[in-house]
């Protein structure tokens, strides 16, 4: 008998409404070309916890805000750590994994970021500026980001939220990486159209800016994203460092460029899988 391939269970949510994307489109995708070296199954993030058992591994991919299923990812994680399950991304993550407390810790430690606090006392720490952008601690997807005037921030910023200047930048682009190689970078050359995204080509001082985020994060293997803006002065400053469940915008991508991605994807779970087995 031919040997027995390894069990995925791959988490996401395929009824997810996202502003401008098609989340599902990505996954039937990607779970279409995995199938050639994995046996597969989709799920529910709110089903997870109970399936997980049954497979070798646990995929989570486009699952939708944490926030909508609190509860269950809770469980998901408490579960899966107590009982070893191998998932990918690795449960280790510091960046939106974990909330969005790692923006005041790279501000305080001097990493090129969006200017974060969460004091209306720290609010002097920050460039002066007519308004500010108030987010909450665990946000995905823009819920609950505000914009509020300088006479309204010092109440906006009671210690639950974080808050940043409104940064009048010229584009916002976003690098892809698969464990720790650059895969692709895209790019929204529009402001008024943030989800029509472009192939981006970086120069070496850009994906020397992106790498100091993976590096920092310390994820061996897993996808992640790191979200910048070029600001006026030129700088690129970290949005956000997603590395939980990544939209990949494979639709912006080549034939070539897509394919390259999936075989990248295809190797990290094969090594993932032999480093934890």
């Amino acid at each position: 008998m031919p040997p027995a391939r390894p069990r995925i269970l791959y988490v996401t949510d395929l009824a997810y409404q996202a502003r401008g994307r098609r989340y599902c489109d990505e996954d039937i995708f990607l779970t279409s070309r995995l199938r050639e070296d994995f046996d597969l199954a989709l799920c529910h993030p709110r089903d997870a916890a109970a399936l997980m058992g049954a497979f070798d591994a646990v995929v989570v991919r486009n699952s939708g805000p944490v926030l909508g299923h609190q509860d269950a990812y809770d469980e998901f994680r408490r579960r899966a750590s107590a009982d070893g399950t191998r998932v990918y991304n690795p449960l280790t993550g510091k960046a939106d994994m974990a909330g969005k407390q790692y923006l005041l810790d790279l501000t305080t430690a001097g990493y090129p970021v969006i200017p974060t606090v969460d004091r209306a006392e720290d609010l002097s720490l920050l460039p002066g500026t007519d308004r500010y952008v108030v987010k909450p601690r665990l946000g995905a997807d823009s819920i609950g980001l505000r914009i509020v005037s300088a006479d309204e921030v010092g109440e906006a910023a009671d210690g639950a939220v974080l808050v940043q200047p409104c940064v009048d930048f010229a584009y916002e682009v976003s690098f892809y990486f698969v464990d720790h190689d650059f895969q692709y970078a895209l790019y929204a050359p529009h402001t008024d159209r943030r989800w029509q995204l472009e192939p981006y080509e970086p120069t070496d001082g850009d994906l020397e800016f992106a790498r100091r985020f993976i590096e920092w994060n310390g994820i061996r293997h897993g996808i992640q994203r790191v979200d910048a803006c070029r600001a006026p002065g030129g700088e690129l400053l970290l949005v956000e460092l997603e590395d939980l469940n990544p939209y990949l915008s494979l639709d912006a991508l080549d034939d070539t460029r897509r394919d390259a991605f999936v075989a990248a994807t295809r190797a990290s779970l094969h090594r993932f899988l032999a480093v934890q087995a």
